[in-house]
């Protein structure tokens, strides 16, 4: 057996151990009727929990496609975990109400199966699984920042990997061209032009070289692109749209979305930096932070994984 799955089987085990721990103190569903049977009691709930959290890993596994693995980083781990507990916690409360009704009602018929006996067991359950989740998150502190660090180290060599691959690009299109007709091979050897012209909805346009684009924020209606002008920074206003903007950058490998208002040129990515558990860009020249979203955090990966296997072969 693996050891991350002795792992699993070790945290649901002290996870529904500690759950039933807190029904044997507090005795709600009218165990203090039971005296000494109680404990048989807590022992079945204990072996009923245990095989809910398998269903649940099954379900997360196989139905959600979610599997176990902390090679995907500390934000799905994080996510899974809570994905877990959203599941776990309404199964274990409709199977303890299943057990009040067919096994605790002889003695209490108010434990027969009812939408408030449902209610009453999921708000218990809902905090117990509450406690337990704080108190993992603390235990796993250290490994979840340590985790968060490495990713973090990986990333970067990735988007060096990536980085050298563009400009190993250019220098290549800049010695058989023009400075403004030079062209740059894809992974499908399309010829892209390394000067683009951004159009808006009005007549406004504006030209500039890739490599000089650091990045485009959505503002309303408009968007303000960050570029490099005579060795500053500059902004220049559109009218137009994020999406607009990405479509018109698509074919460039180096542009991804990293937020819903932000596209962002990792050519011109300084550093990717941790901080209270989400990712940032920091861009070259301005020092600008830009924030990368859980849901486009994939994209940014996938781009940067492109970058790191083209410069190893």
């Amino acid at each position: 057996m693996k050891k991350d799955h002795k792992e699993t089987i070790r945290v649901r085990a002290i996870s529904v151990g500690f759950a039933v721990l807190a029904l044997g103190v507090f005795k709600p569903f009218g165990l203090d009727a039971w005296k000494w049977e109680v404990y048989v009691h807590l022992l079945l709930i204990w072996l009923l929990g245990f095989g809910v959290c398998f269903l649940t890993e099954v379900i997360l596994r196989y139905v959600a496609k979610m599997p176990r693995s902390y090679e995907l980083g500390v934000d799905y781990i994080i996510r899974r975990n809570l994905w877990f507990q959203l599941i776990n916690t309404p199964l274990v409360s409709f199977m303890i109400c299943l057990y009040r009704h067919f096994v605790l009602s002889d003695r209490l018929p108010n434990n027969q199966l009812s939408w408030s006996n449902f209610f009453e067991t999921l708000a218990i359950m809902a905090f117990i699984s509450f406690a337990i989740g704080l108190y993992w998150r603390f235990k796993f502190r250290s490994r979840y920042l340590a985790a968060e660090l490495e990713e973090t180290r990986l990333l970067n060599e990735q988007l060096q990997a990536l980085q050298r691959e563009a400009d190993g690009r250019a220098q290549t299109a800049e010695e058989g061209k023009d400075g403004t007709t030079a062209e740059l091979p894809t992974s499908a050897d399309v010829p892209i032009p390394t000067r683009v012209t951004l159009t808006g909805t009005t007549a406004e346009t504006l030209t500039l070289q890739i490599a000089d684009l650091l990045y485009v924020e959505a503002v309303g209606n408009y968007v303000k692109v960050y570029h490099l002008h005579e060795g500053r920074v500059r902004s220049d206003m559109l009218r137009a749209t994020s999406k607009q903007m990405e479509d018109e950058l698509r074919m460039h490998l180096t542009i991804v979305r990293c937020h819903r208002a932000f596209l962002v040129n990792l050519q011109q990515v300084e550093q990717i930096v941790a901080k209270s558990g989400c990712m940032q860009l920091l861009i070259k020249h301005s020092h600008d932070s830009i924030p990368v979203s859980r849901s486009n955090m994939a994209d940014v990966k996938e781009a940067l994984k492109k970058g790191k296997r083209k410069s190893e072969k």
